[in-house]
């Protein structure tokens, strides 16, 4: 069974302030934050992997430096975040479900090895990281069964941040496609997950990864921790 995968790589990037996609900055290690990615991708998943990436801001740049996989273009990157990128990619998706990371986050393969099999079972998830809550973040509460209640950067009482690698099964792709287009251009992808959660009452668990690194690269400072967890 193929695995989709979608790379969410539209953006800007302005916090970075770099003048090229930031997907494609330069790790320690040589290769770019998005190759690193994909290199995970193939170890953890081999053959099954099927990539698409998002892209909008420089894309000419992206498809050059990884012409092998699938695109989707957000021709309103400028005017969107990333609720809008993920909805294109989950119309163009085939039937199965779909999993996603932000472009911007480094991260250990071995979060990809530990949900493989919830991959593989259509079990719908959110990684997140139990050890920290920054204000910045992207934060998660969670019902009194277990699954995922409250998802935004506005939580209180947060159990944890969601670190940018998600899954929706094929039974709650649609519900989760409905409710992206209901979103605002300026919303996360977070905010569909929240409405479908909400309204259509899907279940998604929260993946612990604290174990593991996996960093959004938003600011120097994090490109910086990122590259000293690679050395």
């Amino acid at each position: 069974m193929a695995i989709q995968v979608v790379i969410l790589a539209a953006g800007m990037g302005t916090r970075l302030a770099k003048p090229w996609p930031k997907p494609l900055t330069v790790l320690s290690d040589g290769r770019s934050i998005m190759q690193q990615q994909m290199d995970n991708i193939v170890q953890a998943f081999g053959d099954k992997a099927r990539i698409t990436v998002v892209v909008g801001f420089k894309l000419e740049m992206i498809i050059e430096a990884h012409p092998a996989v699938s695109f989707v273009y957000n021709e309103v990157y400028d005017q969107t975040n990333t609720s809008k990128s993920l909805l294109k990619a989950l119309v163009a998706s085939q039937d199965s479900g779909v999993l996603w990371l932000n472009g911007d986050v480094v991260f250990d393969v071995k979060v990809l090895e530990r949900v493989l099999s919830r991959v593989e079972s259509e079990k719908s998830f959110v990684c997140v990281n139990t050890s920290a809550t920054a204000e910045e973040e992207v934060k998660y509460t969670i019902d009194e069964k277990g699954f995922i209640k409250e998802l935004s950067k506005k939580v209180q009482g947060a159990l944890g941040e969601a670190v940018g690698i998600n899954f929706i099964s094929a039974s709650h792709k649609e519900d989760v496609i409905t409710q992206l287009r209901a979103c605002e251009d300026q919303d996360y992808f977070e905010r569909g997950l929240e409405l479908a959660i909400e309204k259509s009452g899907i279940q998604i668990e929260p993946v612990d990864i604290s174990d593991l690194f996996a960093i959004e690269v938003d600011f120097q400072a994090d490109l910086d921790r990122a590259n000293k967890l690679l050395d």
